[in-house]
């Protein structure tokens, strides 16, 4: 395992010799970076300051859910060299080399660490494996309460690569963005769990709140305590902001995500903001548009709105006490570069000029256009909130009762 001090050079002896290609893309972040000033102690990352909700910014920030990855030319360079997922989430040099590949090729204003939510399981005694034809696997599911004994705490020592990669990232940044971290929400996180890996259904995790509902209440109170513990490692190796994927927490009826999700996300922002009170956490679940108001009471400081869902409608039933972030369709790169940008527009309008996060609705799709990409991030650094919303006054919006 590399030293978190090692030179910046040795992280990357992994990857192949850089295309001519990638050499174009280094020279455009230079030129990019050159309009970009470190971060002094009084004046932190763009994207942190958006998502505590300060005034005055001059634009959105952005990034893109799975900007690292699979629609990369150089990503899929890298995996046919190393073609296991758990290599390359799991070691060092390789996870900080993919993090780097969109912050080198695009500059977004996060960079958000490439890993995967079921990454801490093994440090909690839940092994796992990946299968390329059906992704995540554990062999033994966790229904008992037997089994919920015998998890153990988090053992962070066994998630030392993490550590490492956040702690050389945040350097090779050198405050030119914000770096991110994230987790999977106990819900979520037990779905993989309970089922044995991926479902379409969720039937014994769902029949547990009724059948089992002491085993899944131990079962997520423990998930939630190691999450809370991970994302204060997290912090403490220079993650600046966190996000919590919530990721099947839409496939609950509302009132039901109000009982088995919404008390452990609520006891882990809890803890957060108790200990690590200057780092904002953004909560993102797919098909939250009918738990918008439920997931403002959890007590994070941005939610992330999916695609189906109105930027608009959304800003009007939040308010602007609370951050947002999103919501582009990632299918909108797949249009003609001048819709894309009308679609950018339409959204940051939509959003306000304070407490917005630019992103997508969702992850970067595979075969998404790398030009597009880089269009979305251009049009962003060129945007301006006072020409956007010349002439307008953007009054202070009311969550609706």
């Amino acid at each position: 395992m590399m030293s978190p001090t090692a030179p910046a050079t040795a992280v990357f002896l992994s990857a192949a010799a850089p295309s001519s290609t990638t050499r174009r893309r280094r020279g455009r972040l230079a030129a990019i970076s050159a309009s970009l000033s470190p971060s002094s102690s009084s004046e932190e990352p763009l994207l942190v300051r958006a998502a505590r909700g300060e005034d005055g910014l001059p634009r959105p920030p952005a990034w893109m859910m799975r900007q690292a990855g699979r629609y990369m030319a150089e990503y899929q360079a890298l995996a046919k060299r190393h073609p296991s997922f758990r290599e390359r989430s799991e070691k060092t040099d390789l996870i900080v080399e993919i993090t780097l590949q969109p912050w080198r090729a695009f500059a977004p204003d996060g960079v958000i660490l490439f890993s995967d939510i079921l990454t801490p399981l093994p440090a909690i005694g839940v092994p796992f494996d990946i299968s390329d034809s059906k992704g995540p696997v554990i062999q033994s599911p966790v229904r008992s309460e037997e089994q919920v004994r015998q998890l153990v705490p988090i053992d962070l020592d066994k998630l030392n690569f993490v550590g490492e990669s956040l702690r050389i990232l945040r350097n090779e940044i050198d405050g030119k963005a914000a770096l991110l971290g994230f987790v999977g929400a106990p819900w979520t996180i037990a779905t993989y769990v309970v089922e044995g890996g991926m479902t379409n259904t969720y039937t014994n995790i769902k029949s547990m709140c009724h059948t089992a509902p002491n085993v899944l209440r131990g079962l997520l109170s423990h998930l939630a305590q190691a999450i809370s513990d991970y994302i204060i490692y997290q912090v403490n190796s220079g993650a600046q902001c966190i996000q919590i994927f919530d990721s099947w927490g839409g496939q609950l009826p509302p009132h039901v995500w109000e009982q088995w999700s919404k008390p452990y996300i609520k006891q882990i922002v809890s803890r957060i903001k108790n200990e690590c009170p200057h780092v904002p956490l953004v909560l993102y679940i797919n098909g939250n548009g009918g738990l918008l108001e439920r997931m403002k009471d959890t007590g994070v400081d941005v939610i992330g709105l999916d695609w189906t869902v109105d930027m608009a409608d959304g800003r009007r039933r939040l308010g602007n006490g609370i951050g947002v972030q999103g919501n582009v369709d990632p299918a909108f790169l797949f249009s003609p570069l001048p819709v894309l940008t009308d679609e950018i527009h339409r959204v940051v309008k939509s959003a306000g000029p304070k407490g917005h996060i630019l992103n997508l609705g969702h992850g970067v799709l595979q075969k998404t256009p790398e030009e597009a990409v880089a269009h979305f991030f251009d049009v962003t650094r060129s945007l301006r909130y006072d020409t956007l919303f010349q002439g307008s006054v953007a009054g202070e919006l009311q969550a609706v009762a």
